[in-house]
């Protein structure tokens, strides 16, 4: 399995949307990481990020806040999306394989979706 991380400064990216770098990790079946990369995301505004995640193959992209249209794209794509997630990138992929997301301390700051679990909860445990 692969798994994306929208990053900006070894932290989740706030907006997935505009994010310039993705941490790429293979995950063995045990849940432990067997390969991990950056990946540049390309910068030029007119380019579609959803596009670029579905050519790198991956299952699972965990972000910030992402806008619906790629939220759907990325969907309609096979690939699930854990958006609304907060946090430095260390420990939100540890989180992520130990089945922690979902604690309160990684979600983003004023977002209610988080907390009344709705769509981003199914998400976690699909």
């Amino acid at each position: 399995m692969k798994a994306a991380f929208s990053v900006w400064n070894d932290r989740i990216a706030p907006v997935f949307d505009v994010a310039q770098r993705l941490h790429l990790v293979e995950v063995a079946a045990e849940r432990r990481i067997s390969a991990a990369q950056i990946i540049l995301m390309d910068v030029d505004p007119s380019t579609n990020p959803a596009l670029r995640v579905v050519a790198l193959d991956v299952t699972i992209l965990v972000c910030g806040a992402i806008s619906r249209p790629l939220h759907h794209q990325l969907m309609h794509s096979g690939i699930r999306v854990i958006p609304f997630v907060a946090g430095e990138l260390r420990p939100v992929i540890a989180a992520w394989l130990e089945g922690r997301l979902n604690a309160k301390w990684f979600a983003m700051p004023g977002c209610r979706k988080r907390q009344k679990g709705h769509l981003w909860e199914q998400a976690i445990h699909d």
